[in-house]
């Protein structure tokens, strides 16, 4: 008895001692893995910015590890398996190209959560998410449209995947409703990040007469060929994926922004609560994953107030992109009337109207 209290006098007295610490939950391990460099702009750099968000929000219940500039395939497969190996308990695959070694990997560790940016396959430990980018493309189309002079637009595009001809498509159909005659040329890299390439993609769109200029690939040259141009063609730019002013501060008309923090957030939280599941996510504007950002304020006061409208009726669904007859460059009817379902736009595989070119392959 008197040995039962010595031994409960002596732990209290330890628990009460300056010098003990309470034993602390360990935080929830979460990798990055990005296909490009980091940079100041860019696909990478917005998932950065939803990291660093996801960090302050969470504080030290998380911890992060990045790891930029990994190349899809091999060296994606390797880096995740390492990540997976060293403890991290939630990675994001932030590339298309990373589904396939993604889901080799999920298989190895199904104590690890997946989220893969994009893709059409799920696991049970791996989800997949994205934004339907395509809302706000539409809107910028509206607004080249109603700004191009010569009526042509220009588009660097990465690789074919059904994300990026959306928002090609997207694009065209908003131009179109403010010029009937527009045209928008695309021209296509076969990559996601090459900065020469990309810029040399620009002045060759620039010299087919395009005076906007947009893109679907991950550094800051569009921006830049559009500002070297804008004094002597007027070449304007509607940048994707960050706010580019700081590199287009003349040429830039909008931008086409990503917002991951939320999202990131989230899915952390939910790990963190064992409440994950593999759901995919395919939220747009009204979620805030994408946004038509930094409008040009020198614009016309009643273009702006047109633009807004627009922008509203996105996020309140009165207005959706892909509706009323479709026909694509090719003369075909792709819908008679109504609306794209969901199945549709994420397998969309043809060019609007108005598009010059044609996908690779075909």
């Amino acid at each position: 008895m008197h040995k039962n209290l010595a031994r409960a006098a002596a732990l209290a007295a330890a628990l009460l001692s300056p010098f003990h610490t309470p034993a602390q939950t360990p935080p929830l391990k979460v990798g990055f893995v990005y296909v490009s460099p980091v940079g100041e702009a860019g696909w990478s750099y917005q998932h950065d910015l939803g990291r660093r968000e996801m960090e302050r929000a969470l504080g030290a219940r998380v911890k992060t590890t990045v790891v930029e500039a990994v190349a899809e395939g091999a060296d994606s497969e390797r880096v995740m398996r390492d990540l997976a190996a060293q403890g991290h308990q939630l990675i994001f695959a932030t590339s298309f190209g990373y589904l396939e070694p993604a889901l080799r990997v999920a298989a190895e560790f199904p104590n690890v959560k997946f989220e893969h940016a994009g893709g059409y396959k799920t696991a049970a430990n791996l989800n997949t998410y994205n934004a339907r980018y395509y809302e706000a493309r539409y809107l910028a189309g509206w607004l080249a449209g109603k700004t191009s002079k010569s009526g042509i637009a220009g588009y660097v595009a990465g690789f074919p995947v059904p994300e990026v001809v959306q928002g090609i498509n997207a694009f065209a159909i908003g131009m179109r409703e403010a010029n009937p005659k527009a045209q928008l040329r695309v021209l296509w890299l076969n990559a996601w990040f090459d900065p020469a390439r990309e810029r040399e993609a620009a002045q060759t769109l620039i010299n087919q007469g395009a005076d906007v200029l947009t893109n679907h690939s991950g550094s800051p040259a569009v921006p830049q060929a559009a500002q070297a141009a804008f004094k002597d063609k007027g070449v304007r730019v509607i940048a994707y994926q960050s706010d580019m002013k700081a590199f287009a501060p003349d040429a830039q008309l909008a931008a086409v922004t990503h917002h991951w923090g939320g999202h990131y957030t989230r899915v952390a939280q939910s790990v963190l609560d064992g409440r994950w599941k593999a759901q995919p996510v395919w939220a747009g504007m009204k979620e805030g994953l994408v946004q038509l950002s930094a409008v040009d304020t020198s614009l016309p006061k009643e273009l702006r107030a047109q633009l807004e409208a627009r922008r509203q009726a996105v996020v309140a669904g009165k207005l959706r992109p892909f509706s009323g007859r479709l026909v694509d460059n090719t003369g075909t009817e792709r819908l008679a009337r109504g609306t794209l379902d969901d199945a549709a736009i994420a397998t969309m595989n043809w060019l609007a109207a108005g598009v010059v070119g044609s996908l690779p392959g075909q």
